[in-house]
């Protein structure tokens, strides 16, 4: 763990030592509601998948569905439209017959990649704790 993030930690632990329950709610309000609004965006089982994929470059729907083996069709296309919505990821339609779809990683979806690293290395470590018992 780096020194900022170590420090962070440290800073939101020192605040909640003597302050009462209401006061740190009232105190995190915000840092509770953008919590909130990026697990509207980024929640569920596939879309952190599909993004940490196209965080490797441009694919079409059919390399999707072989990335994810589990995901259904209908549960794939509802997920890119989301993450597309929100703009996170690119849609381009190429024009070809058979028509030609593939998607990639919006430079805004980019931002998450700091979050996936974590995220990732969180869920190693955590694997390696749970199989120890």
């Amino acid at each position: 763990m780096d020194k900022a993030l170590k420090d962070k930690i440290e800073e939101f632990k020192s605040y909640r030592l003597d302050k009462p329950p209401l006061e740190i709610i009232e105190h995190y309000k915000k840092e509770l509601q953008a919590i909130q609004d990026a697990m509207e965006i980024i929640q569920g089982r596939w879309k952190m998948s599909i993004i940490a994929l196209l965080c490797n470059g441009e694919f079409r729907y059919s390399e999707l569905e072989k990335g994810l083996p589990k995901i259904s069709p209908r549960m794939l296309s509802k997920e890119l439209k989301d993450l597309e919505i929100n703009g996170l990821v690119e849609r381009k339609v190429y024009d070809s017959i058979p028509v030609k779809v593939s998607y990639k990683l919006a430079d805004y979806g980019y931002t998450l990649v700091p979050l996936i690293i974590e995220l990732t290395n969180w869920g190693l470590e955590h694997r390696k704790m749970i199989m120890k018992r």
